[in-house]
């Protein structure tokens, strides 16, 4: 899928099927590829697939926050013509969804939320990045993950690379404070999309209970668990993902 990326002015993006549009949101660490499964499952299966990549680092950096991201997506979405989309995030990508949904309500039909901020992460443990320590990066992504075996050396090495360039980590930062700024615990209920939230049993960064709190707070939201798996449950269990995702979509006749 991510061989294939269609360059388009500022947009850069992966599409494929036709149908009722998903667009998906990546992570602030999450490559477009993480999404691959779920990617060709759905536009296999009656849907218009697309996840543009998001300008984590060339933003700048009074501009790299949740707010200018949610703007970002807003403009995608008019230059695909697209109505009434899904927002399928993970992450930092379920927060930008949050927040895009909050200001532009019209153009959301319904809303898939899995590991998602807005209202609480521990990104990177108890302490910011280390540059120049790939240990503790190595630990940080295994921890990510139930089985750690699924943060490939490659997957650490990415992850390392952005983190020991300054730009980069600077505008990581960024966002992560801005994402704490955004917490968007007094608007979820208000939110009146239909919500999909799942979510992996073992997920470090966005544990369980945030989870709950969001299943609490969205008016119509509808929770599922997926047992043995991280915070990347479309990455760690992929089918198991797309199973609960189409069930859900079916049964909300999206």
């Amino acid at each position: 899928m991510t061989e294939n990326l269609i360059t388009e002015g500022k947009f850069t993006y992966a599409e494929a099927g036709e149908g009722q549009a998903i667009v998906i949101l990546h992570g602030l660490m999450g490559a477009l590829s993480n999404f691959d499964e779920t990617f060709n499952h759905f536009s296999e299966n009656g849907y218009k697939v697309l996840i543009p990549e998001l300008p984590l680092y060339s933003l700048p950096l009074l501009k790299t926050n949740v707010k200018n991201l949610a703007k970002f997506l807003y403009d995608f979405i008019e230059f695909k013509n697209l109505d009434k989309v899904v927002l399928l995030g993970n992450s930092l990508g379920g927060h930008i969804g949050l927040y895009f949904a909050k200001h532009y309500p019209e153009k959301v039909k319904a809303l898939v939320l899995t590991g998602s901020s807005g209202l609480y992460e521990n990104s990177m443990g108890d302490s910011y990045p280390k540059r120049g320590d790939r240990n503790y990066v190595a630990q940080k992504a295994r921890d990510v993950f139930y089985d750690p075996a699924i943060a490939t050396e490659e997957l650490i090495d990415d992850v390392y690379v952005v983190i020991n360039d300054r730009n980069s980590l600077v505008k990581t930062l960024a966002i992560a404070k801005s994402a704490i700024r955004h917490n968007m615990a007094k608007d979820l209920p208000n939110m009146q999309q239909p919500t999909c939230l799942i979510w992996g049993k073992q997920d470090k960064v966005t544990p369980p209970e945030v989870a709950v709190d969001f299943d609490k707070l969205l008016p119509d939201s509808d929770l599922f668990w997926i047992d043995k798996c991280g915070h990347a449950a479309m990455m760690e269990r992929p089918k198991e993902f797309n199973n609960l995702l189409e069930e859900w979509l079916t049964s909300r006749n999206i």
